[in-house]
């Protein structure tokens, strides 16, 4: 009897936590749509709510911005994206940080005018706080 409770609550303890874990790469997922779109179309409300504070926004170049460099860039054209799209995205969540790495594909337009096409692959770290998944960390790199 003692075996059959224990293979019973393991059972409900898997399958919540599953749930959970689903719920939670839901609104991760939910989180990198939101960044994707305020990359392309920014705003600066939209922008302060996806990232924290503490921000580290690393480019594939090696440049790193903090929050204010990261949102000015986007605000005022610096990397103005025309368009954007996220592909074998892979989502693993440890308590209350995501780690999500993806590849970036996109094009942009400089001051010039000039149109250029960007590929990356990127990892992005996300922390939970009091008003959902935001980001904290971001490191691109390029590849062939």
């Amino acid at each position: 009897m003692k075996s059959i409770l224990t293979v019973f609550l393991l059972s409900v303890l898997t399958t919540v936590t599953g749930f959970g874990q689903n719920k939670d790469i839901s609104a991760v997922q939910k989180a990198l749509e939101t960044l994707r779109i305020q990359m392309i179309d920014p705003t600066e409300s939209g922008l302060k709510a996806i990232s924290h504070p503490s921000i580290t926004y690393g480019h594939s170049n090696g440049k790193i911005e903090n929050q204010k460099e990261f949102m000015e860039a986007l605000l005022t054209g610096t990397s103005d994206f025309t368009a954007l799209s996220f592909s074998d995205i892979k989502i693993e969540i440890v308590g209350k940080t995501a780690m999500v790495r993806h590849l970036l594909n996109g094009e942009t337009i400089d001051k010039s005018k000039q149109v250029g096409k960007i590929n990356i692959k990127v990892m992005l770290v996300f922390v939970q706080n009091k008003s959902g998944w935001v980001l904290l960390g971001r490191q691109a790199v390029k590849y062939i």
